[in-house]
């Protein structure tokens, strides 16, 4: 059976995106919020608004949370769980990898089907061709549940391991945490010395971003090794005078942890030679 009728939990500005998506595929949406004046611009494109979870859960073949953290979604569905029996829930909600398993164990308890997921997209790309969405869980209930939200962003299965989908989206978002860390630095050093900062974004920091990522994914290592084309002892002292200059412009260190982590990785390397 198709999935056609969805219901929100959650009405942030993420949640707002998904029910907004799925009311332009044409899903029957209800929606939940804690606030429900945040409801009523959805109300007014056709979604149906619930008073309670647990007629948001009724009113849907498929329940959607989309809350602030792991407690969030608990304490909204505590007083529902018996009318999950039989039905299909999707966390969309961030979490940790043990959240999520210990989320999917408490459900499957009471018998409800659930998959869990990570959302890799910001609000306003919900439902374009960059957006794509994590789900972890039973293949076929992913399979079942994939065309239904593919409006949101592509679908993409992460495994059976409930918490694949969090460790994932845990671990891109590191990675995206991290590029955004570089570049406000590089930003902030040239500021501190009196470089045009527009400039220097538009003519350099961008160009050599995107020349870099295409080698920082694959060359991403657990390893204790770096490639000898890297030469780690260089690309030390080369981090150690980034460092120098950071703190000779007077940019605070706390925001330099990222070049201290790859000084500590190549100086691992050359440790193990």
């Amino acid at each position: 059976m198709r999935h056609e009728r969805i219901s929100i939990l959650g009405l942030g500005a993420m949640g707002r995106a998904l029910a907004g998506a799925l009311l332009e595929a044409g899903r029957e949406v209800t929606v939940w919020n804690r606030t429900p004046a945040k409801a009523d611009d959805l109300v007014a494109r056709g979604a149906r608004e619930a008073s309670s979870v647990e007629e948001a859960i009724e009113a849907g073949d498929l329940t959607v949370a989309c809350l602030l953290d792991d407690a969030s979604v608990r304490e909204a569905l505590a007083p529902a769980t018996h009318n999950l029996d039989g039905r299909t829930l999707v966390n969309l909600t961030s979490g940790s990898v043990r959240q999520a398993r210990e989320l999917a164990g408490w459900l499957e308890k009471d018998g409800a089907r659930f998959l869990a997921g990570g959302i890799m997209a910001v609000p306003p790309t919900i439902g374009t061709e960059g957006a794509f969405i994590l789900y972890s869980g039973a293949r076929d209930l992913f399979d079942r549940v994939a065309p239904v939200l593919g409006p949101l962003g592509r679908p993409l299965w992460a495994g059976e391991d409930p918490g694949f989908a969090a460790l994932y989206d845990m671990a891109a978002l590191s990675g995206m945490y991290g590029m955004s860390a570089g570049a406000d630095h590089a930003v902030a050093l040239v500021h501190a010395e009196g470089g045009d900062v527009e400039t220097f974004k538009r003519e350099v920091l961008q160009p050599w971003m995107e020349q870099m990522l295409a080698i920082t994914v694959p060359g991403a290592d657990v390893s204790e090794s770096v490639p000898d084309e890297y030469n780690p002892a260089m690309q030390a002292t080369g981090l150690e005078t980034l460092l120098s200059a950071s703190q000779e412009a007077g940019v605070p260190a706390d925001q330099a942890g990222h070049l201290r982590a790859s000084l500590w990785r190549m100086r691992r390397a050359i440790a193990a030679g």
